[in-house]
């Protein structure tokens, strides 16, 4: 972004205007009070030599400490130097022009007669650290509260892609640790059906550790689910079984990756394999009724935790409610419900989701 962009030069026009009304409007009531229109004229001469030059030095000097990292201490120091300037080199211009170019306006800026250079000269010098304080109001302050705005949004942004990210790689381990302990079960039991699981692994791994976007369709997501289950299924060989129940609308809506990976793991641990029979994993997904959110359920027929509170400290259900409270705010939610009949975990995502902010 260069250092005088668009918005900036906006910024500036307006600022000058701001203090121009301002200005006009004490000058007038001034004006109204005394009904001197030669001062009323004096004084308007004397702004249009000083204001504009003085707003123009004011914003320049605010951009170069912005550009330089300079404090408020900068600022306002050389504002106040540069408006001394100004206003003192404007007073004594006045007092040339009312003296020497147009004497016969009987211009002066004072009530109480004509100005002499020194009195002129000291009136610039007032007034310009009054303008340098109105400018101070109406273009450093708002810039500046809206720059430590944006400058808190992006820290709070690069917070949350970093616990994102931390998440995430602290999920991929657990995940996989979890999926070896299964196929372990079969190395003894059925050698040929692990070796043909662990390739199923390998493949499962191979989507799982890419360096992608964090954001994925929930198709591939379903995809990708669907070899995890495979190897569950294969692990717990008539004793677990998957049923999806996927919406056509909803396959292309985004959402984090591996995000109900620890909602069906935790289904199948604390639920269907603890089933009095045959245990049970429903996966489902459809577009809410007002067509803005997507709503996935993952449901187990296990026992359920009856009175107990939902079991809500494995590492797999914190990440799934953290990352949905990072990307999406109160726009997504998790919500864990038990009864007699299992257990179901339902997550609600907006069906766009937020993008981020890109900042010149």
């Amino acid at each position: 972004m260069t250092a005088v962009s668009l918005p900036g030069a906006r910024r500036t026009l307006l600022s000058v205007g701001i203090v121009m009304l301002v200005l006009l409007a004490q000058l007038a009531a001034g004006y109204v009070s005394n009904r001197d229109a030669t001062r009323f004229v004096s004084v308007l001469l004397f702004y249009c030599l000083e204001l504009l030059p003085l707003m123009v030095a004011l914003s320049a000097v605010f951009r170069w400490t912005r550009r330089t990292g300079r404090g408020w201490g900068w600022v306002v120091g050389i504002g106040a130097a540069v408006a001394a300037t100004i206003g003192v080199s404007a007073g004594a211009l006045f007092y040339w022009l009312s003296e020497q170019v147009v004497p016969q306006l009987d211009l002066h800026l004072y009530t109480s007669g004509h100005s002499s250079l020194g009195r002129a000269m000291v009136f610039g010098f007032v007034q310009a650290q009054s303008h340098l304080g109105l400018w101070t109001l109406a273009f450093a302050v708002p810039f500046s509260l809206e720059d430590a705005q944006v400058r808190r949004a992006e820290a709070d942004g690069l917070r949350s892609s970093t616990e994102l990210a931390r998440l995430r790689a602290n999920l991929e381990p657990h995940f996989l640790l979890n999926t070896l302990n299964a196929i372990a079960g079969l190395v003894t039991e059925d050698a040929r059906e692990a070796r043909r699981l662990l390739a199923a692994l390998g493949d499962l791994l191979r989507d799982a550790l890419k360096d992608e976007d964090e954001l994925q369709s929930l198709s591939a997501q379903v995809t990708w689910l669907k070899r995890y289950a495979e190897i569950l299924e294969a692990r717990h060989r008539g004793d677990l079984s998957f049923r999806w129940e996927i919406d056509d609308h909803a396959r292309d809506v985004p959402l984090p990756r591996l995000l109900l990976q620890p909602l069906v793991e935790n289904a199948v641990k604390h639920g269907a394999l603890k089933a009095r029979g045959a245990g049970e994993v429903q996966i489902r997904a459809v577009i809410s009724d007002d067509g803005q959110s997507l709503v996935c359920t993952v449901r187990d027929n296990g026992p359920g935790t009856g009175d107990k509170p939902i079991r809500k400290g494995a590492f797999g259900l914190q990440s799934v409610e953290r990352r949905i409270a990072l990307r999406y705010g109160a726009r997504g939610r998790v919500v864990l419900e038990s009864s007699d009949s299992g257990a179901t975990s339902t997550v609600v995502l907006p069906r766009h989701p937020p993008q981020p902010e890109v900042r010149a």
